[in-house]
């Protein structure tokens, strides 16, 4: 008579305890809180893409793969997040400049 014995292959509890891994955590968790802030006062922004397009508009809407962008007078695009650079506020001129007002 044979036996057969069998085992489990690809076990984690070899008897080896898991080491901790030092990287540095890449999710905050932030970037939420930042564009339902941006969302809310329909803070203008420009989007850099990675082919290097600049995109202006206001960020109406996002979730955890894209955001729309709503543009006056154009389209509004839906854009993944995997094609975003960078997301900056654009600068609000409200009036002249400290600087040229003191000047004058």
């Amino acid at each position: 008579m044979r036996r057969r014995y069998t085992a489990v292959v690809n076990s984690s509890s070899n008897g080896r305890r898991k080491q901790k891994s030092h990287h540095p955590q890449t999710e905050t968790g932030q970037e939420a809180v930042y564009l339902r802030m941006l969302s809310e006062r329909q803070t203008p922004v420009v989007v850099q893409l990675r082919d290097g397009e600049s995109l202006q508009g206001w960020i109406e809407y996002f979730d955890d793969r894209m955001i729309r962008l709503t543009r006056e007078g154009k389209p509004n695009l839906f854009i993944y997040k995997r094609q975003i650079v960078t997301i900056t506020e654009k600068a609000r001129r409200t009036g002249p400049r400290k600087e040229m007002a003191e000047d004058k």
